[in-house]
């Protein structure tokens, strides 16, 4: 595996290699890069693993929820993950009182993590509808970032969080929708 500052000008793709597991790798070039896997298909609980290391992220919160980045085995939180509540996107509370912005169009067909500034570090479009996956971008201003390490798996994290509360949401107004009739 290299480190994620190595990944940097690299074809990198996000990729779920089997549908029916909440597992995802990141290659590089072909090459093996990170991995994401969760613990439950039903839970928000994950394991991150790189070059660089491994990180836990999760969601906890349900009127205001927020996302947390520990490294493994770890007490205390790297960072937060703030999601706006009316717009896609959110704020990612780094130490030092520094932010970065995640953000998404409409569609949700382009994904970026930016800095307060409005500077795109990481971007990625994602397909597949089986098998979830992206092409993924680091720009080089993301190497002068300490958190990259993390930043690279944990932005594909929040994005498929996106993807399970749009599931969720289409079943239940399925679900609303045949109570009615």
């Amino acid at each position: 595996m290299k480190s994620a500052r190595e990944l940097i000008g690299m074809d990198l793709k996000w990729g779920q290699p089997n549908a029916r597991k909440y597992e995802f790798e990141l290659h590089a070039d072909g090459q093996l890069a990170a991995t994401l896997r969760f613990r439950s298909e039903f839970g928000t609980f994950a394991t991150a693993e790189s070059a660089d290391g491994c990180w836990t992220f999760k969601r906890t919160g349900f009127w205001h929820p927020q996302v947390s980045v520990r490294v493994c085995g770890a007490e205390e939180n790297l960072a937060f993950f703030k999601p706006h509540t009316w717009r896609d996107g959110g704020t990612l509370e780094l130490s030092g009182e520094r932010q970065l912005l995640a953000s998404t169009n409409f569609w949700q067909t382009d994904y970026q993590i930016k800095t307060a500034g409005d500077v795109p570090l990481i971007r990625f479009k994602p397909s597949g509808v089986l098998h979830l996956s992206a092409d993924f971008e680091i720009a080089p201003e993301a190497a002068a970032w300490p958190e990259l390490t993390w930043l690279v798996p944990f932005s594909w994290y929040l994005w498929l969080l996106s993807c399970l509360d749009g599931a969720a949401a289409a079943g239940l107004t399925a679900m609303g929708a045949a109570i009615a009739i």
